[in-house]
């Protein structure tokens, strides 16, 4: 009897670091530092989280909080976190991060393109398109990523984690992994009536 070679855990954390070099080659790529100054940007507070620090005198209070911005007419929305001791320090500290971290999306009138599933750490996020009248089926943090990337139809399903930060990075790999018809038509070779 042929016995099975022995697979070392090192191979699939190398495969998993790849497939997490990939998801941040695809964002650099997609991101080219758009200017938040040129879009009309909405901000949403999706978490707040009281931490706290222990120190030789005793505990340091301090708040995070997970903040997207976008523009629901050009597309484009950003995600970003920020720590200060009182929380309107805190928004606004997230605020100015997820200016800094604006991608445009790939979007056909009020729906998303196709299907699509993504990932980050145990955070599963799968986006459909939906036909027109549906409205956003999503909670919490991906509602709140989908209302400010100006998504009107489309349907959702966070599988995995229910940690906020989590659930906000795989939505915005899945956002990323969007095409449009022109860009399959340019990697197929082929024209997009053809398609």
């Amino acid at each position: 009897m042929q016995r099975a070679k022995q697979v070392s855990s090192s191979k699939f954390l190398g495969a998993a670091q790849a497939g997490q070099k990939e998801i941040r080659k695809r964002m650099a790529t997609l991101k080219r530092k758009l200017d938040a100054g040129q879009y009309n940007l909405k901000d949403q507070v999706v978490a707040i989280n009281r931490v706290t620090k222990v120190v030789k005198g005793g505990k340091n209070m301090s708040f995070a909080a997970l903040v997207v911005v976008g523009d629901p007419g050009a597309g484009v929305v950003g995600y970003g976190s920020g720590k200060a001791k009182e929380v309107p320090q805190a928004i606004r500290k997230g605020i100015e991060a997820a200016k800094k971290n604006l991608v445009r999306i790939n979007l056909t009138e009020t729906t998303i393109p196709h299907q699509v599933l993504g990932r980050y750490g145990s955070g599963h996020v799968l986006l459909k398109p939906a036909p027109e009248g549906t409205g956003v089926i999503a909670g919490g943090a991906v509602r709140a990523v989908m209302t400010s990337a100006g998504v009107q139809n489309v349907l959702t399903k966070s599988l995995g984690t229910a940690n906020p930060h989590n659930v906000i990075k795989a939505t915005f790999d899945a956002l990323v992994q969007l095409r449009d018809r022109a860009e399959v038509a340019a990697i197929r070779g082929k024209q997009v009536q053809e398609l």
